[in-house]
């Protein structure tokens, strides 16, 4: 199951890729994809529906943030050996934590909109995991390496 979300920026509906890659408006049947939407049991009623009965949404239709609604966006900094070389510093023996703000998640092809006056913009992608239940102390880390070749 393929979970999306498409539409004008703050107002994203949820969608999902049918078996011939076309995205299909979920919005019938759930209103957004996030932690109080993609529970276990909505889930197992989404992988029930026909998905040939939902409206296709046309092809140039703008990609959301794959989630709604974030409640914190945690970061853990230096965790592979690669990054640490070239930041130019050793491997931490802890995890460095850190928030980024919730607003800096954006679309697959939005505009990433460089600050006034900057003189260097670093880029980086973050992978993120949703954790579809509340929790507390569910930290769990891995030091990975990852290769650096960036072309």
């Amino acid at each position: 199951m393929k979970l999306l979300r498409f539409g004008e920026f703050g107002k994203e509906k949820p969608g999902i890729i049918d078996k011939d890659g076309k995205i299909r408006d979920l919005s019938s049947h759930i209103t957004d994809i996030n932690g109080e939407t993609i529970t276990s049991e909505n889930l197992k009623k989404i992988s029930t529906i026909d998905l040939s009965s939902l409206p296709i949404v046309p092809n140039n239709t703008r990609l959301g943030a794959c989630v709604g609604n974030i409640g914190k966006f945690l970061c853990i900094g230096l965790n592979y050996s690669d990054h640490a070389a070239e930041s130019g510093m050793d491997l931490p023996d802890e995890p460095v934590i850190f928030f980024k703000a919730t607003s800096s998640i954006m679309g697959a092809n939005d505009d990433v909109e460089i600050p006034r006056n900057s003189v260097k913009t670093d880029w980086e992608v973050e992978l993120a995991i949703v954790i579809g239940k509340t929790a507390s102390y569910a930290v769990s880390y891995t030091h990975l390496t990852l290769p650096t070749n960036r072309e």
